[in-house]
């Protein structure tokens, strides 16, 4: 079916310039989450530019901005996050952060210009019927009491009504420009745990007279590998990484504590209810047999992201309209990384997607100080945005 009326790259190729310069205004002044003040102001002001209503202050810094057109009832919320990471960026290009240990190292300043494209765009023209709500996130990158949590919290739905809701991440790997999609589960739950291994401190030459919480922590990690290999069913995805392990600060000294940190992911809600059990207690029992003390602060995190089928299907029909169906992937692998845009989900009938960010070479993944939101998404992530509105609150 064509639908001629309808937001195209072409017609929001004018906007590609604007957009790339604003895109990096944002990279520029990252801000992590719950802090993002400076960019929240530029949000409100686009959007109040463009004859938005605005509501800021939404769990903290987040913004609404919406826009109705004709008279039809119907409503759609579309989200992009804000919110930057903890890392030192290495990359020495002019649009670089100019702040120490923060950085845009996962594109949201990419998702957040996108959606401004679109917020102008849809403005400009009004060819659709209906109410738009476009949710500026603050803290998806937090892992747990996240941005997303909060707003619903706070009464997001019921102040904004959606009959549907949408967003959108880039996907370093894939080429740029290409979408990816699926319905049902599509991201994995994850869980945080915070461990202090609490040990006696002492001289490096006499460990006879401390009890040596390093050795009792290296036991520990080695020993959570064997929870998803030994007591998860092999035909379930489960995943326990110990991404941080922290203690001592000279070689002839035993420390009194060290730390650990864990990522658990999962999709299965008795393998989410094993995994921890299995974790707390082999924490335990470990630490017990060395002598020393485990303090475990286990944080439920963000749930599994499980996008509706009917608003999936819009979602890839409007992506193959855009760019044709040899650059749509209609039911994509499951990925095991957690997104709290699954809170909102939970909430609301929606579709979360993936935008293609191109080749990973030079370490351009997420997560790494040499990422950078590919500049060739701008335009095309703005006109999906556009065209779905447009597709969702049709002009009768």
């Amino acid at each position: 079916m064509l639908f001629p009326d309808l937001s195209t790259l072409s017609a929001l190729e004018p906007l590609a310039d604007d957009l790339r310069q604003l895109r990096y205004k944002l990279h520029c002044c990252p801000e992590l989450a719950f802090e993002e003040v400076q960019t929240a102001e530029i949000v409100a002001a686009r959007l109040s530019e463009y004859g938005y209503t605005i509501n800021t202050g939404i769990a903290g810094t987040g913004v609404v901005g919406t826009l109705r057109s004709g008279s039809s009832e119907r409503s759609i919320g579309i989200r992009a996050d804000m919110d930057a990471l903890p890392i030192d960026e290495l990359n020495a290009f002019g649009h670089k952060s100019l702040y120490p240990g923060r950085m845009h190292a996962c594109g949201h300043d990419g998702h957040t210009a996108m959606l401004l494209g679109a917020a102008r765009h849809l403005a400009e023209r009004q060819r659709f019927d209906g109410t738009l709500h476009l949710i500026f996130q603050p803290a998806e990158e937090r892992g747990f009491d996240s941005g997303a949590k909060r707003m619903v919290e706070q009464g997001l739905f019921m102040r904004f009504p959606c009959d549907a809701v949408f967003a959108m991440h880039n996907h370093p790997g894939a080429p740029a420009g290409t979408f990816m999609f699926r319905r049902g589960a599509f991201m994995a739950a994850g869980d945080r745990v915070f461990i202090r291994i609490v040990g006696k401190g002492g001289h490096a030459a006499r460990p006879h007279l401390a009890n040596d919480p390093i050795v009792a922590a290296s036991s520990i990690v080695m020993g959570l590998q064997t929870i998803v290999s030994r007591n998860v069913d092999p035909t379930q995805s489960a995943v326990v990484t110990v991404g941080k392990l922290a203690g001592g600060a000279a070689p002839n000294v035993i420390p009194g504590e060290v730390e650990l940190s864990i990522s658990v992911r999962s999709f299965d809600p008795e393998v989410r209810r094993l995994l921890e059990k299995r974790i707390t207690q082999l924490v335990h029992a470990q630490a017990e047999s060395y002598g020393v003390t485990a303090i475990i602060d286990y944080r439920a995190g963000y749930p599994v992201v499980t996008n509706t089928d009917a608003e999936t299907e819009l979602a890839i029909q409007v992506a193959k309209e855009l760019v044709g169906e040899d650059r749509v992937t209609e039911q994509m692998a499951p990925l095991m990384g957690s997104e709290d845009f699954a809170y909102m989900l939970q909430e609301c009938p929606g579709s979360f997607l993936r935008i293609g960010n191109g080749p990973t070479d030079g370490g351009n993944t997420l997560h790494s100080a040499t990422y950078d939101f590919n500049d060739e998404n701008l335009v095309v992530g703005s006109a999906f945005w556009a065209r779905l509105v447009e597709r969702y609150l049709p002009i009768q």
